[in-house]
């Protein structure tokens, strides 16, 4: 049945979400306080980056089905798709959550299914939300459903994942459950399990703490490792063969606005009993640190440049949120040490942003790679070691599959102090 849907937040999730409701019929109003965001979109055109996403867009607004505006209207649906930030004292910040639910309340009818989509701490629909929506004088779960519906899919992937992946759906009562489920069945081809809102937004937050708790077991195997003279990525591997094993692979640290940020939501909330989530957040947001100082002992003495290749949080997107190779540009600034960057995925992010890996390479002492893009690895490196000033790199993401013979590759986890007569020069940290 075709609805009449609000989306607030034409972000990394809002955006795709209200095409891909426009995309099978329903009508959806897109609701976003940049107004740049809001004329771009009713011209049919994206402001952010992802596969597919463009004309996906484009589709949905020739169609009528999607349309942009600052403020919302009646709808049958409010989706509830804006950020969630943490603070600097690593807190949820949920000013955000709060001002669209409110932007909501002289709108909202009798019937109308209220679903948030935004990353929340624990107890946020129970403790935050639903008291905002009394405001509206319904009872909810009975004239107002309001559920949790989080969320999960990779950067990238986006368009593919909405669909496929499974789905959860946590209402205040299962009528609330059942209503926002029957949202998203006109167009996920995944399971929609149903469950309570307070176990939903427990069940986010988790498995992005999983994935952040198994890459700092990861990291830290690699600073032990580089102490032991051990190379990391062949035990990885060899560990790996054991059917009930899965190692990540380490890499520079952890960003994006989930892994990065979702465990915090849950230490907020019981600090005395989330020891190891504070501990592999810890161990993670070392890893910048770690980084420098590798660089420092490839290069034996401080570089005077060094090139920074890619500082987006993952591979093959244009999002820089929470990444590390902000922190890394930040040790790089502190220590005095010129750098370029080059990032074919990012436009307008600072002064020394170059306009190729030419140019960032040209005078440079090191590189480092930070973000896994596919354009890296499709590189000769062997072809730009002339115009660097020493041709070392060092590659936090395993980007360089080939042999090189004029660039010294180090890459991280793979300590190897062998450096036999003859061999290729691949000294490696």
């Amino acid at each position: 049945m075709k609805k009449k849907i609000c989306v607030l937040g034409m972000g990394y999730i809002g955006l795709p979400t209200s095409a891909m409701f426009a995309n099978h019929g329903h009508e959806v109003i897109g609701v976003d306080v940049n107004e740049n965001v809001v004329g771009a979109l009713n011209h049919g055109e994206i402001t952010i980056e992802e596969p597919g996403l463009q004309g996906f867009v484009r589709s949905a607004v020739e169609k009528g089905n999607l349309r942009a505006q600052s403020q919302p209207e009646k709808a049958d649906v409010y989706i509830i798709a804006v950020p969630t930030p943490i603070s600097q004292e690593q807190k949820a910040d949920l000013s955000y959550v709060e001002a669209a639910t409110n932007a909501i309340v002289p709108f909202v009818c009798s019937g109308n299914i209220v679903i948030v989509e935004s990353t929340i701490p624990p107890r946020t629909i129970t403790d935050v939300v639903n008291p905002i929506l009394k405001q509206t004088g319904l009872e909810l779960g009975t004239e107002l459903y309001v559920a949790h519906c989080p969320e999960r899919v990779l950067p990238g992937q986006i368009l593919i994942e909405l669909v496929h992946n499974n789905r959860i759906v946590g209402g205040i009562n299962d009528i609330s459950a059942h209503k926002a489920a029957e949202v998203y069945q006109s167009f996920v081809k995944g399971e929609i399990y149903k469950t309570d809102a307070t176990s939903a937004e427990m069940a986010k937050l988790m498995e992005n703490t999983f994935r952040d708790v198994n890459i700092a077991l990861a990291n830290e195997l690699t600073m032990i490792s580089e102490r032991l003279g051990v190379n990391a990525l062949e035990v990885i591997k060899m560990a790996n063969k054991h059917p009930r094993v899965n190692i990540h692979q380490p890499g520079p640290g952890v960003g994006g606005h989930c892994i990065a940020v979702d465990p915090y939501f849950i230490i907020e909330k019981a600090p005395e009993e989330a020891k190891m989530i504070m501990l592999a957040r810890e161990i993670n947001n070392s890893m910048p640190i770690f980084v420098v100082d590798q660089m420092h002992k490839i290069c034996h003495v401080n570089p005077r440049k060094v090139a920074v290749l890619g500082i987006t949080y993952k591979g093959n997107i244009d999002d820089v949120r929470e990444s590390p190779a902000l922190e890394i540009l930040e040790i790089l600034q502190n220590e005095g040490i010129l750098f370029s960057i080059y990032d074919p995925h990012v436009k307008h992010f600072h002064e020394r942003l170059a306009q190729s890996l030419e140019e960032a390479l040209t005078g440079a002492d090191c590189a480092v790679i930070l973000a896994d893009h596919n354009e890296f690895k499709q590189v000769n490196y062997d072809d730009l070691a002339r115009l660097m000033s020493t041709p070392i790199i060092l590659d936090t993401k395993n980007c360089i599959s080939s042999p090189c013979i004029k660039m010294q590759v180090h890459r991280l986890g793979n300590y190897d102090n062998r450096l036999m007569e003859g061999e290729v020069v691949e000294k490696v940290y």
